[in-house]
C-alpha cells in the first residue's frame, strides 16, 4: 500500500450504483470547447453539453495535456451509473466547478464500457490508494497520463477543494507529485504479475472441496447469494457451484444455488412484470434493486436459468429463461441482430423529475385502478403489504411464495392462477409503456454481444426453441461481417453503422466461447474454425510469453502507461479464465497440444489463488474440474447426428465435448467414425474411445456410470 499525499485526500465508500443521465442540457450552446458533441458514446454524449470543456480518451487529447503542461481529470463513468449522474448534475454541471477544471486541468471523459482498458487502469490506481473504488471514478494524472490522486464520487464541496489544492501543489512542488505518481505507478504495473508455476499441480475432487469448504462461510443459504447486502447475482459464481454439486454429490450446495436462483426469480431484482434482471440488489432478501439492466448480467443469466432447468425441470426457470429472452427481444435488440448494452435506472416523473425506479414501481393507487376486482388476489401474490412497500408509497412486486403454493393457499387451480398472472403482466406492462421510459444504451459491445449469443445457444439447446437459435446464428453473423476483420483482429465498439475501438482480450475470448457454443449446437464446422482464428491472432498479440497469461491489450496498443492482466473473476469472469477454457476445448477439437498444455500452465499459475480466495476464481475452477473430475468428448456421426444431439441436451452434462457430422470430417475428434447408413456415439477421453452405441441413453449411461 502506497503512502498517502499528506496534503488532502479523501477516501470515500464504495458506490457502486448504477443510472443514466439526464437528455443533454441546452444551457451550453457553444459546444466548440466541448468535444464530446462529436463522439458516439451515449455516456459520452450525455455530457457534451457540461459547460466542462470534456475531451474523449484520444491520442490528441493526451497530446494536448502534454502540450499545455496540465494535470488531467479523467472521469470514468457509463449511461447506467446513477451516482456518475448525480455528481454530473452537482458539479460537472455548475459553472463555477467547471471554470476551476478548465482553467487548471485538461478534463477527459471516459465511458468505461467503451474503454474497459482505461478504467482498469486507474481503477487499479484508485484501489492501491484507497483501498476501494467504484464508478464515478475520478483520477487526476500528470500530464503523461500518469495517476496522482483518485476517487470514486465526490460531492461539489470535497470535488471543488480536490480540484483547488491539486492545482496548488501542481504549480508550486511538482516534484513532490511527480514522486508520488512514479511511485503509484510502479504500484499499477506491478499489481497484476503472474509468477509462472513450475510445480506439478495434482488436480483432485478433494482439493475443490477443500476450496469450497471454505468459500461455504460467505454463502447465504437462507436467502441465497453472498452475505450481507448488496448482493450481485454472480452468474459465474453459481455455475461452478451448481456444477459442483453435480458432479461432486454436494447437495446443500445444490439446494444454495436453486434457492439462490428461486429467491432472485420472486425478488424485485427481477422485472415481475416485463422480464429481465437488474444489476444487483440493496439489500439482503433480493427486494429493492439497483434498476439498471445490464445486457450482461442478463445474458449469464438466461445460460445459468437453463443449465437449471436442465438439471431441474423447474417450470419457473422455464418462464425465466423465456421471459427475460422476450425482454432482450423487445427492449435490447437492434434490427441488424446486435444486443445494446444498458437500460437506465432513472426516468422522468409526470413533473419531469428524473427519479431511479419510477418506471418499475407501483402505488397502491395505480394497481386498484389497473386490476380492479383482482387486485385482493395480486395484493398478496406480490406483497403489496410492509414487506414489498419501497419508499413514497412505492411497492416492489415481490413474491414469497411459489405458484403451487400460492394457488393451494387461495384455493385456485394452478392454471387459474397462472392464467390471473399472465393477464395481470400484459395490462400492467401496457400501461407502463404510457410512462416515460428509461434511456437504452445503444451502443453495441462484441464482448457482451457475444455473451448474449452464448445465452440463447443455451436457451435453444434446453428448451428446444427454433427461434432462438437462429437468434444466436443471426448475431454471430453480425460479429464476423461486422466485428471481425480479414486479418483476424476484432473491433470493440458498433455504433450508428460503424465500427470503432481496437478490440479487447475480452471480446476475442467471449466471441471465442460462444462460437464454440455455437458449433456444439449446430455442428456447423464454420464456427468452429472461426473461433480457431481468432484463437491464433489471441496468441499472436496478447500472449505474454514470461508467464503464459494473456494481457487486457493487444501488442498494438500504445496509449496506456501499463498493460494488465486480468485473472480475477467477477460479475463477469476474467478474460483469462475464459481463455483458458477456450484453449483447453479447441486444445482437443483439434489435438492441439499447444493449447493444451497452455491452458494447463494458466491453471497452474493461478493455483495458489485458487486455495487461497476460491470466490474470486469461480470460472477458473469450473477449468479445474475438467482436470480434477472426468471429462468427455462425445462424437456422434451418422445422418442422425443432429437429433441424437437433442437428445442428449435433456440431460445435465458439464463435463462433456460435443462434436458431430452426418458424414465424413476432418476434424481429429470426428476421423474415422462415419460408417454410411448408421448413426453412432462415441464417448472419449482425450481420444481414447469406449464403445461405439447408437443409443444416447446408453451414452450417457457411460458418461455417467
Amino acid at each position: 500500500m502506497f503512502k498517502k499525499l499528506h496534503f488532502y485526500i479523501v477516501i470515500v465508500a464504495v458506490l457502486t450504483s448504477c443510472s443514466q443521465g439526464k437528455n443533454p442540457k441546452e444551457t451550453n450552446t457553444d459546444d466548440r470547447a466541448n468535444d464530446l458533441i462529436n463522439e458516439t458514446s451515449p455516456y459520452l454524449l450525455q455530457h457534451a453539453y457540461n459547460p466542462v470543456n470534456w475531451k474523449a480518451w484520444n491520442k490528441e487529447s493526451l497530446n494536448y495535456a502534454k502540450q499545455e503542461n496540465k494535470l488531467i481529470v479523467i472521469s470514468v463513468g457509463y449511461s447506467a451509473c446513477h451516482w456518475c449522474h448525480v455528481m454530473e448534475e452537482e458539479s460537472f454541471e455548475n459553472d463555477s466547478v467547471a471554470k476551476l477544471m478548465n482553467e487548471n486541468f485538461i478534463s477527459i471523459k471516459v465511458d468505461r464500457e467503451e474503454r474497459p482498458d482505461v478504467d482498469q487502469i486507474y481503477m487499479n490506481a484508485v484501489q492501491l490508494m484507497t483501498g476501494s473504488g467504484g464508478w464515478p471514478l475520478n483520477c487526476i494524472a500528470l500530464p503523461d497520463g500518469r495517476p496522482v490522486f483518485g476517487g470514486t464520487y465526490f460531492t461539489k464541496a470535497q470535488w471543488t477543494k480536490i480540484l483547488k489544492d491539486m492545482s496548488a501543489l501542481y504549480k508550486s512542488d511538482p516534484q513532490k507529485v511527480i514522486a508520488y505518481a512514479e511511485q503509484l505507478t510502479e504500484g499499477v504495473k506491478n499489481s497484476d504479475l503472474i509468477a509462472v508455476n513450475k510445480e506439478e499441480v495434482l488436480y483432485t475432487p478433494l482439493a475443490v472441496k477443500t476450496m469450497v469448504k471454505q468459500w461455504r462461510s460467505s454463502l447465504d443459504f437462507k436467502d441465497g447469494g453472498h452475505e450481507k447486502a448488496p448482493k450481485f447475482p454472480m452468474p459465474s459464481d453459481l455455475h461452478f457451484l451448481l456444477r459442483y454439486s453435480f458432479q461432486l454429490n454436494d447437495n446443500a450446495i445444490k439446494d444454495y444455488v436453486l434457492t439462490t436462483l428461486t429467491k432472485m426469480a420472486n425478488g424485485g431484482i427481477y422485472d415481475q412484470i416485463g422480464g429481465g434482471f437488474s444489476r444487483y440488489s440493496v439489500d439482503e432478501r433480493w427486494h429493492v434493486p439497483h434498476f439498471e439492466k445490464m445486457l450482461y448480467d442478463n445474458a449469464q443469466l438466461v445460460s445459468l436459468y437453463s443449465k437449471a432447468y436442465q438439471i431441474t425441470k423447474n417450470e419457473a426457470f422455464k418462464n425465466i429463461i423465456i421471459e427475460t429472452l422476450d425482454f432482450v427481444d423487445n427492449e435490447l435488440t437492434q434490427t441488424e441482430g446486435a444486443f445494446y448494452s444498458s437500460i437506465d435506472a432513472d426516468s422522468h416523473t409526470k413533473d419531469g423529475e428524473l427519479e431511479e425506479g419510477v418506471y418499475y414501481t407501483w402505488t397502491k393507487e395505480e394497481l386498484k385502478a389497473a386490476l380492479g376486482n383482482d387486485f385482493k388476489l395480486f395484493q398478496d401474490y406480490y406483497n403489496i403489504n410492509a414487506l414489498g412497500k419501497w419508499e413514497n408509497d412505492q411497492y416492489i412486486l415481490y413474491k414469497t411464495k411459489n405458484d403451487v403454493e400460492f394457488s393451494k393457499s387461495e384455493g385456485l387451480s394452478l392454471i387459474d392462477l397462472q392464467s390471473k398472472v399472465k393477464t395481470w403482466k400484459t395490462n400492467l406492462l401496457n400501461l407502463r409503456t404510457q410512462r416515460e421510459r428509461p434511456r437504452t444504451d445503444d451502443k453495441v459491445l462484441t464482448s457482451w454481444n457475444a455473451l448474449m449469443l452464448k445465452a440463447y445457444v443455451d436457451a435453444y439447446r434446453v428448451l428446444g426453441n427454433e427461434i432462438y437459435l437462429n437468434k444466436a446464428i443471426r448475431n454471430g453473423k453480425f460479429l464476423k461481417e461486422n466485428q471481425i476483420n480479414k486479418d483476424g483482429s476484432m473491433f470493440h465498439n458498433y455504433k450508428n453503422g460503424k465500427s470503432s475501438i481496437e478490440g479487447f482480450s475480452e471480446d476475442y475470448v467471449h466471441t471465442i466461447s460462444a462460437f464454440i457454443e455455437l458449433y456444439q449446437a449446430t455442428f456447423n464446422e464454420e464456427w468452429l474454425h472461426s473461433a480457431n482464428e481468432l484463437m491464433i491472432y489471441v496468441i499472436a498479440h496478447f500472449l505474454d510469453k514470461e508467464s503464459s497469461m494473456f494481457y487486457f491489450t493487444s501488442d498494438k496498443a500504445t496509449d496506456l502507461i501499463a498493460r494488465k492482466i486480468e485473472i480475477f473473476d467477477n460479475v463477469i469472469p476474467s478474460s483469462n479464465s475464459v481463455l483458458a477454457d477456450g484453449l483447453f476445448k479447441l486444445g482437443h477439437y483439434f489435438s492441439n497440444k499447444t493449447y493444451t498444455n497452455l491452458a494447463q500452465q494458466m491453471l497452474s499459475n493461478v493455483n495458489k489463488d485458487l486455495e487461497q480466495t476460491p470466490s474470486g476464481y469461480s470460472n477458473w475452477l469450473n477449468l479445474y474440474l475438467n482436470y480434477s473430475n472426468p471429462y468427455y468428448e462425445v462424437a456422434i456421426s451418422g445422418n442422425d447426428a443432429k437429433e441424437k444431439l437433442k437428445e442428449l441436451d435433456k440431460s445435465y452434462l458439464p463435463n462433456v465435448l460435443f462434436s458431430g457430422a452426418k458424414n465424413e470430417s476432418e476434424l481429429p475428434l470426428l476421423q474415422n467414425k462415419y460408417i454410411e447408413g448408421e448413426t453412432f456415439l462415441y464417448v472419449c477421453v482425450n481420444g481414447t474411445c469406449k464403445m461405439p452405441v447408437s443409443s444416447s441413453k446408453k451414452a450417457i449411461d457411460q458418461i455417467l456410470k
